[in-house]
Parts: structure tokens; C-alpha cells; sequence
């Protein structure tokens, strides 16, 4: 017998596949970019992780386990290693297993000032020019930092703005990292299949700055939520005028390449380690995973199935060694 969410997932698929062959079926939120034709074979989902911070290495395995249990996804985790194969967030300059990029449907990115070799980052590029849908987590805004050499500028500020829509710029402050939220997050009015059974939630993450005063959103980036910073080193310094408390926290946009190849891109500036641990933040995710991959129309109008089959107890956010140590990549199962 097939298992029930075996079933479930090849109705979608097979109800996907009628939607896109009838002329008159409704189309949805096709302001970025036209969903493509669903695959008969589930998606190879890659998410590239290696920020010494925010703990993706925790939260995108996560993440992959509920896009294969409800997609019957394949799913790849890229980890920052060490020579000795342990997951160390710490190493900027290695990310193993960037090749599954080649045949990827959706790369997932979670990095942080990541500076890597060439060949390495000519996986990602290479991949984000082929048109195929991209994803970001928070510090995916400054997912490179090249300090020395002049001819990698690029990929610093301008890279980031083109491909997400912004580069870091500021946050409203830490103050007391993980022991209460810092951003209380909410659904813009106009309706969108990504916020399908998303409910207002207080994240841990705090507020980053993208839009207002000397910056706007890059390109055709249309927010779907907002934040609403509750502590403020901004507001502290009487500098709201420049940074507001409240910005967009969640868009979606297109990217278009040297190629001239158009991406779905999805982003959203949350991402600390515990915003994973709310149901609305990794209904969220799960919807943009969706959405993506042109499945919007298989989001259930109360989102996605997200409920965790096995603890996620992540470490706090924060640098040094505030990993857990001695960590080798596991199969997601």
C-alpha cells in the first residue's frame, strides 16, 4: 500500500499537472514570473548552508526533512567542513557538496560573509544564472565578503542586491539574545498563497533594515510582510528617520541574469534559530519552498503541513564556538 503522504504528494502533483493543461484554470501571483511545468519526478532541493551566527547548519536540516517528507523532495544540505569532515561554521572559505547545484530545482541559501574559491563560487553563480529558482534566508544579504581583492568587490554589496533584493546594511541591536522576541512580525492585507495559515508571530530575529531612509528594496521586489522592531538601538539615537521600526521582513522578486534567464527568487531577513521553533515562521518557509517552485497552488489554504516528527532543539545564535561541536552531516530521513 502507498503510504498517505505518498498519496498526498503525487495528487498534488497530478492535480498540478491538470491545473497548468486546462485554458481556463485560474492562475495566481504570477507578478514575478510564471510558475513552470510541474515534473513528474519530485524536486531536487539544495540548501547551501555556512554562517557562523545563526546556526543554519541546525535549521536548514530541518527545513530539508519537511520539504522531503511533504514533497517527496530530494534533498542535499551543504555544509561548511573541516579537513577532517566535522561541520564547522567558522571555516569561511570551504563549502562542501556545491556539485548537487548542477542538477538542483531550488537552491536554498542560509551564508554569512562566506569567502570562497572560485570553483566553489562558480557553482553558485552558475546555478542563479541558469534561471532556476533561488531562496534566501536573513544573512544571505552579505552572503560573501572578499576584503582583499578588488576584482571580487562585486559579490560583497551589488551581488546580494541583484539576486535578493537588498545588502546588509543595519539592525535595530541584539539586546538580549534568544530570551524574548525582538520583532513582531505580520501579513501585509494583499492576500498571497506564501502567507496561506501564517499567523502574526514575535520572532527572535531582530530587525533588519532594508527599506527607507537611503535604501529601498532592489528591482521588482513586492513584501508580503512586515516587522515592527520592539527594541530599538535606532529609536535610541533618535534615528528612525533613516531606520523606521518597521521594514519589510519576507518579499518575493525575480532575477534576470547575464543570460537573460528569469528566476522566482523568495527572501525573508528572519532566520534566527529559534524563529524555526514557531509554526508560523516554518510555514513560512515551507510555503516559500512551495511557491518556488511554481507549486503555489498546491498550499493549502491553511499552509503546509509543518509539524516536526522529531525534536529541533537548536543552540542559540551568537559566535565563537557556540555550535555544537563535533557535528558530521547525517542523511536527511
Amino acid at each position: 500500500m502507498i503510504p498517505y503522504t505518498a498519496q498526498k504528494t503525487i495528487f498534488l502533483w497530478l492535480t498540478g499537472i491538470f491545473l497548468l493543461s486546462c485554458g481556463d484554470a485560474p492562475k495566481k501571483n504570477t507578478e514575478v514570473t510564471e510558475p513552470k511545468a510541474v515534473n513528474k519526478t519530485p524536486p531536487h532541493i539544495v540548501f547551501v548552508t555556512g554562517d557562523e551566527e545563526y546556526r543554519s547548519e541546525e535549521s536548514m536540516p530541518m527545513l530539508a526533512r519537511l520539504a522531503q517528507r511533504e514533497l517527496q523532495a530530494k534533498v542535499t544540505v551543504c555544509y561548511a567542513l573541516d579537513s577532517t569532515g566535522i561541520i564547522d561554521p567558522n571555516r569561511s572559505d570551504h563549502i562542501e557538496g556545491l556539485e548537487a547545484l548542477k542538477t538542483a530545482d531550488l537552491m536554498v541559501m542560509f551564508t554569512r560573509f562566506r569567502n570562497l574559491p572560485e570553483t566553489q563560487r562558480n557553482l553558485i553563480s552558475d546555478y542563479v544564472e541558469s534561471g532556476r529558482p533561488i531562496m534566501g534566508f536573513r544573512t544571505a544579504t552579505h552572503a560573501f565578503l572578499y576584503e582583499d581583492d578588488a576584482d571580487l568587490q562585486y559579490w560583497n554589496n551589488e551581488w546580494p542586491t541583484k539576486v535578493f533584493g537588498q545588502q546588509w546594511i543595519t539592525h535595530h541591536g541584539h539586546f538580549d539574545d534568544g530570551d524574548a522576541p525582538l520583532t513582531k512580525v505580520s501579513p501585509l492585507e494583499e492576500p498571497h498563497p506564501v502567507l496561506n495559515g501564517v499567523a502574526p508571530f514575535e520572532a527572535y530575529s531582530w530587525l533588519y533594515h532594508v527599506d527607507g531612509g537611503d535604501w529601498e528594496l532592489y528591482g521588482d521586489a513586492k513584501p508580503l510582510m512586515e516587522g515592527r522592531s520592539l527594541r530599538s538601538k535606532h529609536q535610541m539615537n533618535n534615528k528612525l528617520d533613516k531606520f523606521p521600526l518597521t521594514n519589510p521582513v519576507t518579499w518575493t522578486k525575480s532575477y534576470t541574469g547575464a543570460k537573460g534567464k528569469k528566476s522566482r527568487v523568495f527572501f525573508t531577513t528572519l532566520g534566527h534559530p529559534f524563529d524555526f521553533k514557531l509554526e508560523p515562521m516554518r510555514k513560512l518557509s515551507l510555503n516559500g519552498i512551495y511557491w518556488a517552485l511554481g507549486l503555489e497552488d498546491a498550499i493549502p489554504e491553511a499552509g503546509t503541513n509543518v509539524a516536526l516528527d522529531r525534536p529541533y532543539e537548536p543552540n542559540n545564535s551568537g559566535f565563537g564556538m557556540k555550535y555544537k561541536p563535533n557535528q558530521r552531516p547525517k542523511p536527511i530521513e
